[in-house]
């Protein structure tokens, strides 16, 4: 038997009160009587919070109320079979049947597991027909064991194949479920048509009602003439308990109605199965069922998207797939924005290191680059109010005298940008620390913050710089994930991740940063200023073609972000006698807006005739993206033919990065392409270096696609693209 659940914990034919809270808060003293939580108030409390937060009513005449609480002692479920029903928010009205789900704030992955596992089973019709059907409390315990697959072999629920379930189910992911909720649980194991039949008004909803002839009228008529259309989703929500399945086994079941092929990507509290990055690539749209944000959302870049809340999943899966096809179909459809480098990724299991660290460092600077701009620009604007030659040597002084309320001697746009560069240093002083915090997290999820925010702090009171965040965020995660692969007892598993990874990962980091390593470090970083502070001449143009080079090689990806990151860490060390940092700024930006803009100029004005359709759509997008610094929307041009565009890209970059080294353009912010324009010193050589780039980047791709056949291959991609469903 299931330790979550006992007869005591099953409540029959209650009247438990009129309203949520009523029936809440009586399941909380039911868990409270059991010994189970330590205070009923306060566990009754959270999950009235998590109520208010999304309501847990489902279609079918089910509720899930459920919540994590620091007064829950042990993972606990109470089945509830009310009499009368009681609103819970789903739209087909109340609920009779209630599972209430409260589990410890330190829940180990085991009872997690089986937790949403349960959730999963609620969406099956003949599993909720025989918890209806139930006539003792004792029943409906071996029902939930079935459902969890601890029950013994002779009870086991059959699979598909007629086998019985192995005991170990509890482990199976979203992909390995019953997508089309026909097997049976339990006591109905025997005939899911005539469960579906019991089952009554209050049976889960999901487009039909049985799985009979309809269904497969639906099928027929879902699969369009191109084939089967193919869609991928992620599910997520805030407890990541119940709704992040219930919605995926929605959505699946849905679709396999339709004729859909959908994969589904559980972000949940008992782990995630992650989409191979195969079937994303294949994919015509992503459906974002989810109330929090979605874990490295930059996979999905370049898909067409639709988002909603996660309950939405489980509400209305039909409304959300046929939205999503209509997005695909849409070529003037929001699409994911991100890093391409990440579009791409294997499971953890399947990577090497070189891989994962790689990406950790990716991760790093894609959180860093908030921090950077933010800062950058707030500091920019506070050189055009004030002094930009006395601001850094006055601000704390300013500040440390006057206040809005009583300026003294000092003038109030001096104090405007006193206030506002202080907030800009105070923002980029960041950027190591979070940096090295990202890196770790990248590579050992959250137990690695703190121990990389930490170890950035340690490398920017050494002066290791940004090499030295990098460093150490990579000795923080590497420490925090092999702390996590024990597995130790739940008493002490549950403070590894608050206690235990932190206190030691940053004691091995931060102690390697001090004793062995952030001096050398901060001696190179030293040695490196000095050097780039001296070029001139040909050095600093050849500093810049290199730089535009790196930025236009891999558009966004870890060449391009090594050679932001370089720029952008030293763009704090810039003043007035040392401009150096502020021009590498500049050639980085410049060089950045180059493969947008020169792919806009050349399918879109110079030679359309070599691009298809759809790219020459996205050459309207990309002059946006080119003028606002985002290098990624070169991306789809460069996918689709390489070998022609990524040579042609860096070859303007190149130039670019050169000339505005040559005309000695600056940058006092770190970001915003032409939209900075009254931050940039030599304004006129900026856009000329820009330009320039962009039409050599522009004759240069369509000279390369004229000699090889670019022309026919675009009629031929054109013929063969199917036209939109509605028009």
């Amino acid at each position: 038997m299931s330790d979550l659940i006992n007869p005591r914990l099953v409540l029959l034919d209650q009247n438990l009160g009129s309203t949520t809270e009523e029936v809440i808060r009586e399941l909380a003293n039911t868990v409270h009587r059991e010994g189970r939580a330590e205070n009923a108030d306060a566990l009754a409390a959270d999950a009235l919070a998590r109520e208010s937060k999304n309501a847990t009513g489902i279609p079918g005449g089910i509720g899930i109320p459920h919540c994590r609480s620091e007064a829950v002692t042990e993972a606990t479920l109470v089945m509830a079979r009310l009499h009368p029903p009681v609103d819970f928010g789903a739209k087909d009205g109340p609920a009779d049947i209630l599972f209430f789900i409260a589990a410890p704030a330190g829940a180990d992955q085991a009872h997690l597991k089986l937790l949403s596992k349960l959730a999963r089973s609620l969406m099956k019709k003949p599993f909720v027909a025989s918890l209806r059907e139930a006539e003792t409390s004792e029943r409906v315990v071996e029902l939930v064991d079935d459902a969890l697959g601890l029950g013994t072999p002779a009870d086991a629920a059959p699979t598909a194949d007629g086998a019985a379930a192995p005991s170990g189910s509890a482990e199976q992911t979203a992909a390995s479920s019953d997508s089309t909720g026909t097997a049976a649980t339990g006591a109905a194991a025997g005939s899911t048509t005539a469960a579906a039949a019991v089952a009554g008004p209050n049976a889960v909803a999901q487009g039909n009602d049985s799985r009979g002839n309809a269904s497969q009228d639906t099928v027929s008529q879902g699969v369009g003439e191109g084939g089967v259309r193919k869609l991928v989703a992620v599910t997520a929500c805030p407890t990541g308990i119940a709704h992040t399945y219930m919605a995926a086994d929605s959505l699946k079941n849905t679709a396999d109605e339709m004729g859909v092929d959908l994969q589904v990507e559980t972000q949940g509290s008992s782990g995630a199965t992650r989409l191979d990055p195969s079937v994303i690539r294949n994919a015509e749209a992503v459906i974002f069922a989810t109330d929090v944000d979605v874990r490295e959302r930059s996979r999905f870049a370049g898909l067409p998207y639709i988002a909603s809340a996660v309950k939405r999943g489980i509400d209305e899966p039909r409304e959300m797939i046929d939205e999503a096809l209509a997005a695909a179909d849409n070529p003037d459809a929001k699409r994911v924005s991100g890093d391409p480098a990440d579009a791409s990724q294997t499971s953890d299991a399947a990577e090497g290191w070189g891989t994962r660290i790689r990406k950790a460092v990716m991760t790093g600077v894609s959180y860093m680059i908030p921090f950077v701009a933010a800062g950058g620009l707030l500091m920019a604007i506070a050189f055009m109010i004030g002094d930009a030659e006395a601001l850094p040597l006055t601000a704390d002084e300013i500040l440390a005298t006057a206040t809005l309320g009583n300026l003294g001697d000092v003038s109030l746009g001096a104090y405007i940008a006193a206030v506002l560069f202080k907030i800009g240093s105070l923002s980029m002083s960041l950027l190591v620390p979070a940096l090295a915090a990202y890196i770790a997290y990248g590579l050992a999820d959250r137990p690695g913050i703190a121990p990389g925010f930490t170890v950035g702090l340690v490398a920017n009171f050494m002066g290791a710089g940004f090499l030295g965040g990098i460093v150490g965020g990579l000795l923080a995660g590497l420490c925090a994930y092999w702390l996590t692969l024990p597995r130790l007892p739940r008493w002490l598993g549950s403070l590894m991740p608050v206690v235990i990874i932190p206190l030691l990962a940053t004691l091995f980091a931060g102690g390697l940063m001090f004793f062995l390593i952030g001096g050398p470090i901060a001696l190179f970083m030293e040695w490196l200023t000095g050097l780039l502070t001296g070029m001139s001449g040909a050095s600093a143009i050849a500093l810049g073609a290199v730089l535009g080079l790196m930025m236009c090689a891999d558009l966004g990806g870890p060449i391009n972000k090594v050679a932001y990151s370089f720029a952008a860490a030293g763009l704090g060390a810039a003043t007035v006698a040392n401009t150096a940092p502020q021009e590498i700024m500049a050639a980085v930006i410049a060089a950045g807006m180059v493969p947008p803009l020169g792919m806009a100029l050349a399918s879109t004005v110079l030679g359309r005739k070599y691009f298809t359709a759809q790219e020459r759509e996205n050459g309207k997008a990309s002059w946006l993206l080119g003028a606002s610094f985002i290098s990624e929307g070169a991306i789809p041009f460069a996918a689709a033919d390489p070998l022609r565009v990524l040579p042609a890209s860096m070859l303007g970059g190149v130039v670019t990065g050169a000339m505005t080294m040559a005309f000695g353009v600056t940058s006092a912010a770190p970001h915003g392409g032409i939209w900075i324009a009254p931050v940039i010193g030599g304004l006129l050589g900026f856009i000329v270096s820009v330009l320039a780039g962009t039409v050599i980047t522009a004759v240069t791709v369509v000279a390369l696609k004229h000699i090889g056949g670019g022309r026919k291959r675009a009629a031929e991609a054109t013929v063969a693209e199917p036209a939109p469903v509605n028009a």
